[in-house]
C-alpha cells in the first residue's frame, strides 16, 4: 500500500469509505466500531512511548498489529472480504490467554478491587482496557445489526480487556509503583 495524499476531501460531507468502496456515515456502527479499535491501538502506541518495560512494549507490539487485522476486518463488508483475508481467531485469543497467565504468575492475587493507576505504563494500560471494553461493545452493536462481523473479534477484545488488566499490575509491580486499592465505605 502506497498513500501519496492524505486527504481526500470525501469525508467532508460527513460519509466515509469501507474497504470494498461503499460509502457510509461517519457514524455508522461499523466505522463506531474499528474507529473504537484504532482509538485503542493508539493508547498502545503511548504505552509503548512511555518506556514500558520489554515484555510489555512486545506484547503491545504484537497487539497492535493484531488490531490492525481486527480493524481491516470490521472496516471490510462480507460481500467484500477476500478469500486470503485474515480474521483474528482461536490461535490469537490463545495467544492472549498465554500471555496472560504468564504475567498473572508473576503477581500476588487480588484481595480487593484496584484503582487505576500504577505509574504512567500502569495507568495507560488501564485507559487500554477501558476502551478495548468499549470497542468491544461497539463490535458486540454491530454484530446485532450486521451478518458475519465475525465472532472471533468480540473474543479477540474480550480476552485483551483481560490482558491489558494483567499486564497494568504487571507493569507496576515491575516500575516499582504501588496499586491503589478500593476503599468500600463503611470499612
Amino acid at each position: 500500500m502506497r498513500i501519496t495524499k492524505v486527504y481526500t476531501r470525501g469525508g467532508d460531507a460527513g460519509k466515509t469509505s469501507l474497504v470494498g468502496g461503499t460509502r457510509v456515515h461517519k457514524d455508522d456502527p461499523r466505522i463506531e466500531a474499528y474507529g473504537t479499535v484504532d482509538e485503542l491501538n493508539s493508547i498502545l502506541g503511548m504505552v509503548r512511548a512511555f518506556d514500558s518495560p520489554d515484555q510489555i512494549d512486545e506484547i503491545c507490539a504484537n497487539v497492535q498489529n493484531d488490531l490492525f487485522n481486527v480493524g481491516t476486518d470490521l472496516g471490510t463488508p462480507p460481500e467484500k472480504r477476500w478469500e486470503t483475508m485474515y480474521r483474528v481467531g482461536d490461535t490469537d485469543v490463545e495467544r492472549l490467554e498465554n500471555w496472560i497467565d504468564q504475567l498473572n504468575d508473576e503477581l500476588e492475587p487480588l484481595e480487593e478491587f484496584i484503582l487505576p493507576g500504577g505509574g504512567p505504563s500502569g495507568a495507560l494500560l488501564h485507559q487500554a482496557r477501558t476502551v478495548c471494553r468499549r470497542a468491544e461493545r461497539r463490535v458486540m452493536t454491530l454484530m446485532l445489526q450486521t451478518e458475519d462481523v465475525g465472532e472471533g473479534n468480540l473474543r479477540y477484545l474480550n480476552r485483551l480487556s483481560d490482558l491489558l488488566f494483567v499486564a497494568a499490575r504487571w507493569a507496576a509491580k515491575a516500575n516499582g509503583e504501588p496499586e491503589t486499592f478500593w476503599k468500600q465505605p463503611g470499612r
